[in-house]
């Protein structure tokens, strides 16, 4: 049942003197929305501490438009942190909104973001905490509508049965959409049934409850989805796109938080969309095509949101914030304006080449910070079965410029587990570091602190990618590899990092798992199991115990490999690349041969400009 919308925060208040960091759970914060009048009130939640979430731009996006429409309010929720949770168990209170402290579960819209496969007990949790029902077809008819979406809806089948439905691609407009769809349907009295109907004529909205689950000679292990007799729901639903970011607010985070949160500045988007094509990388493939915002908006939206923000930090924000093709005029211009005033202007992915360093350079960052580049493979080889077109000749240039421009560390990003790799290639991801090092003394001195930090993360096979098809590597040969890659460093001016083995494990089950995995994810938080994205709450144990529990192994999950021509667990649906460019990027990358970035040579027929009827927007041409 419904609970009543009331302030509760008197129950929350005697609590603040007894948990660590209190000013989570506090509200007024500089930027906040204060009148809450609704009539249609929505909860906006990021399954992880206020922290973690309160910098999330997508949070902060569809907050802002949701503000703005007339008769919705929208607020914020975050999970309280394990003592405060558990304060509040002991005592009956429940999941509290953020602005108005009124229980989630009174909203008539409650919308989560899937930031990641290891938020999905989180969620779990929070909707427990909140005393929704878990699962949508169990709710009653005054309970809220609980939506989700975000960079991990991709592949939602292990958490889709608590969701009435999920938002595939982009949130702007579609989100409005969606509220105004449940707000007029509540008006009229229609069943909840008949408001998954209306979601679901929607673009880009998935209602789960309106499709079943097939098992057959076609498919792997965990099935596909098609619309149950009578739905009306699509076959596939194809993503939401905004053709044109600059028609978009550019300064959508206003709020300024009493504590220091992860990734405390400004941040405004440039561009979205990468076209690199990168095999392994999910967001290249859904967030194309390429927007990009013009110089004059990104510009002003800088220098407005510091102005209303105090913030002496501002992130140009992007999947590849150096390709954008006015992005040198942009940073001269943006100096030129703050240079006096001590702003800082960060970039948060360089190109690997001298171009990316003279960007960075430009941008004015610490060069005690060092520079971060992703050359994700240790030989040209692998570089080229993953699409990474850069060569070693880029590394080297990039190296030199760093260095002859004053920096003196520089981060490597690299990852393990690669289709083909071989000893060799992990090999390569040591020398490369060292080389680099040696470059770093030859141009500064031998007498000069140069150091070079490698980190390396464990390939996760990820839906819409051409690498989709693959397995992971066992625990047991992952750690063998990582002491392949530890044996060859010499050199006490590289520092190696490298990610656990067990957390990477359970991600890449969750990643290929059908809507099965969600008793997995059920049986995982009855055993513990929250904030498994935080090193010291993660617990392999309590995660195979419960895989155990129904009869899965967690490896085993893992490591399977599909079939080429297999009906996938989320082949219903579509972020617009067609699974036939995927499946011939994965025999390109078999050969070892490169595709090259739309942007600036000719359509490589991914597909989606066609489905979706958008087209890359440059504010420029790009080199």
């Amino acid at each position: 049942m419904r609970r009543e919308r009331e302030n509760l925060f008197y129950l929350l208040e005697p609590l603040l003197e007894r948990v660590e960091r209190p000013s989570r759970y506090l509200n007024h914060e500089w930027g906040a929305v204060e009148e809450q009048d609704g009539p249609f009130h929505v909860c906006i939640m990021y399954p992880d501490v206020y922290d973690v979430g309160l910098p999330n731009l997508g949070i902060a996006i569809l907050y802002d438009e949701l503000n703005r429409q007339d008769g919705i309010s929208c607020e914020r929720a975050y999970l309280p942190w394990i003592d405060m949770a558990g304060f509040m168990r002991e005592r009956s209170i429940p999941l509290l909104s953020l602005e108005s402290s009124s229980p989630v579960a009174s909203f008539d819209l409650v919308g989560f973001t899937l930031a990641h496969e290891l938020v999905c007990t989180n969620i779990v949790e929070a909707l427990d905490l909140a005393g929704i029902t878990l699962r949508a077809d169990e709710r009653e008819e005054d309970e809220p509508i609980v939506i989700a979406g975000g960079p991990s809806a991709w592949n939602c089948e292990p958490v889709a049965p608590m969701f009435d439905a999920v938002l595939l691609g982009d949130g702007e407009g579609a989100i409005t959409n969606m509220a105004q769809c449940v707000r007029e349907a509540r008006e009229e009295g229609v069943s909840r049934r008949e408001i998954w109907r209306r979601l679901s004529l929607l673009p880009g909205v998935y209602v789960p409850a309106l499709y079943d689950v097939v098992v057959d000679e076609t498919s792997t292990r965990w099935g596909y989805c098609v619309p149950k007799e009578g739905s009306g729901a699509p076959a596939c639903v194809t993503k939401h796109c905004i053709a044109s970011l600059q028609k978009t607010e550019p300064v959508a985070q206003r709020i300024v938080p009493y504590l220091t949160v992860v990734q405390d500045r400004l941040t405004v988007e440039i561009l979205r969309g990468c076209a690199r094509g990168c095999r392994f990388c999910q967001a290249g493939m859904t967030y194309r095509p390429v927007r990009e915002r013009p110089k004059e908006q990104i510009v002003e939206a800088v220098g407005r949101g510091l102005e209303t923000s105090g913030y002496d930090e501002c992130c140009l924000s992007s999947l590849s914030t150096t390709d954008h093709s006015e992005c040198a005029s942009i940073l001269h211009e943006l100096y030129g304006q703050l240079s006096e005033r001590g702003v800082r202007i960060s970039i948060p992915s360089q190109r690997l080449d001298s171009y990316g360093v003279e960007m960075a350079t430009s941008a004015r960052s610490s060069r005690r910070a060092g520079l971060t580049f992703a050359p994700e493979a240790g030989s040209q080889r692998l570089r080229d079965v993953i699409n990474k077109n850069v060569t070693d000749e880029n590394m080297e240039a990039a190296a030199r410029n760093a260095f002859a421009n004053g920096y003196r560390r520089m981060k490597l990003y690299f990852m393990m587990g690669l289709p083909t790799e071989t000893d060799e290639d992990l090999k390569g991801i040591s020398h490369m570091a060292e080389h680099v090092a040696d470059i770093g003394r030859e141009v500064c001195g031998k007498r000069a602190k140069v150091t070079v930090g490698i980190s390396v993360a464990v390939f996760v096979p990820k839906c819409h990618t051409p690498f989709q098809w693959e397995g992971q590597l066992p625990l047991e040969e992952t750690h063998r590899r990582q002491r392949v890659m530890l044996h060859a460093a010499t050199d006490r001016a590289v520092r190696i990092a490298y990610h656990d083995a067990e957390t990477s494990l359970v991600e890449g089950a969750l990643s290929k798992m059908g809507r099965t995995g969600f008793d997995l994810v059920l049986a995982a938080w009855r055993r513990g199991c929250r904030f498994d994205a935080w090193t010291d709450q993660f617990s392999f144990e309590r995660w195979a115990d419960a895989a155990a529990d129904i009869g899965l192994d967690l490896e085993n999950i893992a490591c399977e490999r599909f079939d080429l021509d297999a009906r996938l667990p989320w082949d219903h649906t579509s972020p617009g690349v067609s699974k036939g460019f995927l499946q011939r990027e994965w025999r390109r990358a078999m050969e070892g041969v490169t595709t090259a970035d739309c942007t600036m040579t000719q359509c490589t027929g991914c597909g989606v400009c066609p489905a979706l009827g958008v087209a890359n927007e440059l504010a420029g041409e790009r080199a």
